[in-house]
């Protein structure tokens, strides 16, 4: 019996009989010679079968194989500069484990973005895809990794919430139980900012929910974001630690990623060669002088668009930083600037080449007093916010954190125009299915 191994091991089997299983990428057949090739999730790899090396059975199923059929194949391996991955199977059998319908939805042509979105599940398969997927998964790895090595603690926080983080008018709601209206969470902050206070420093990581009726390139209805949490550590530290993660995740997507980002998704990789530290840095007022004296309308108090952030960017190599924004334009957990109260100490990390802001952070209020009339400004209900504090009148102390959104992050990292292909199944303003 061969051994059933992925492609990715074929080069530990150069001279062995093995199988492969897999789907099918492509056929094409010469004569009495057919060249398929199976891709199993590792990789892709072709397989040369002749008419008189296999019984008349076998080469009848080749005859009736359709795209992306699910097979068995099985033959020797050997190695072959020419062929895709370095490595070719002289094929001796080939099953048919799931037939595939002969007009396969998403072939290799121009589709719609509708038609591609309808048909999510089955265009993952694509190659281009595939390494979008790959991408994030590195992305991931890098960003446990990174704060694993800077001592955080992983803390998962609530899915359904009664306190409300960011903007009532962007919160899915819903009834829970007898206690009334709960909300799908926005951000696992608040929570975050209470284990803190046990562990020191901490991240939650998941899925993130914004009613948000906007149709941007940018935007999602459900996304994941990651949200670290600081103690002891003010708005500078924050900033730094930022810098230092986003550095991190970029070198580790192009130093392990290098053959997909290049070959697959055709990124210019020098213009990620300039992601390093330090970061550029603008002052709000700063940004806004900057974008006014290039064609902007945006007045002193508004908080940037996705436009002008594109403005303030350009001529960057690199994120940049723009911080200490209007009080009245970020949220009402944020600290009050000391030497200038119409602001406060928060950030905006905004990515290079039109990808917009990719991380939000600041200081949060740790003065109760402080912080109790800025929900009464923002007509919060109190009572919601309750536990949150009592993090100010039971040891409070000064800690900042930052959220930073994953799919913008892995859509600046591939090059990709819109983030809704960097999520296996994008939930967007009209889409739910599938």
């Amino acid at each position: 019996m061969t051994e059933h191994v992925q492609i990715r091991e074929l080069a530990e089997h150069v001279g062995d009989d093995v199988s492969v299983l897999g789907w099918v990428h492509n056929l094409r057949s010469s004569g009495k010679v057919a060249f398929l090739i199976v891709r199993d999730g590792t990789g892709l790899v072709q397989g040369v079968m002749s008419a008189g090396d296999v019984s008349p059975e076998v080469w009848e199923r080749l005859e009736g194989l359709d795209y992306e059929a699910s097979v068995k194949v099985g033959g020797s391996v050997r190695e072959d500069e020419r062929a895709p991955g370095g490595y070719e199977l002289s094929l001796t059998d080939l099953e048919i484990v799931g037939p595939s319908a002969e007009e396969y939805p998403i072939q290799l042509k121009e589709h719609g973005v509708d038609f591609l979105l309808e048909h999510r599940h089955l265009w993952l398969r694509t190659p281009r895809q595939v390494a979008i997927m790959r991408v994030r998964d590195e992305v991931v790895k890098a960003i446990r990794d990174f704060l694993y090595e800077q001592g955080f603690v992983n803390v998962d926080t609530p899915i359904l919430t009664g306190s409300i983080g960011e903007s009532a008018g962007t919160l899915f709601e819903t009834e829970y139980f007898d206690l009334g209206a709960a909300y799908l969470a926005q951000t696992g902050q608040l929570y975050n900012e209470a284990t803190a206070a046990a562990l020191g420093r901490v991240y939650c990581f998941g899925p993130t929910f914004r009613a948000e009726k906007s149709k941007t390139r940018r935007h999602l209805t459900e996304f994941w974001m990651l949200e670290p949490e600081i103690a002891w550590c003010d708005s500078e530290c924050n900033m730094r630690i930022q810098e230092g993660l986003v550095c991190y995740i970029v070198e580790r997507a192009v130093e392990r990623c290098r053959d997909l980002l290049e070959n697959e998704l055709e990124r210019d990789l020098s213009k990620l060669a300039s992601a390093r530290a330090p970061f550029p840095r603008l002052s709000y007022s700063e940004a806004i002088e900057r974008v006014q004296s290039l064609g902007s309308s945006i007045q002193w108090g508004d908080d940037l668009g996705a436009e002008d952030e594109t403005l303030v960017a350009q001529d960057y190599d690199r994120p940049v930083f723009v911080y200490n924004y209007p009080k009245q334009a970020k949220a009402f957990y944020m600290k009050e600037n000391p030497d200038d109260p119409r602001t406060v100490l928060c950030d905006d990390l905004i990515a290079p080449e039109g990808y917009g802001e990719i991380i939000g952070g600041s200081q949060r209020e740790d003065d109760y007093d402080r912080l109790l009339a800025r929900i009464r400004e923002e007509g919060l209900p109190e009572e919601a916010y309750g536990w949150y504090l009592d993090l100010r009148r039971y040891g409070t102390y000064p800690h900042s954190g930052f959220g930073l959104g994953l799919e913008r992050t892995v859509a600046w990292i591939c090059g990709v125009p819109h983030i809704r292909e960097c999520i296996a199944f994008p939930r967007t303003l009209n889409r739910l299915y599938p």
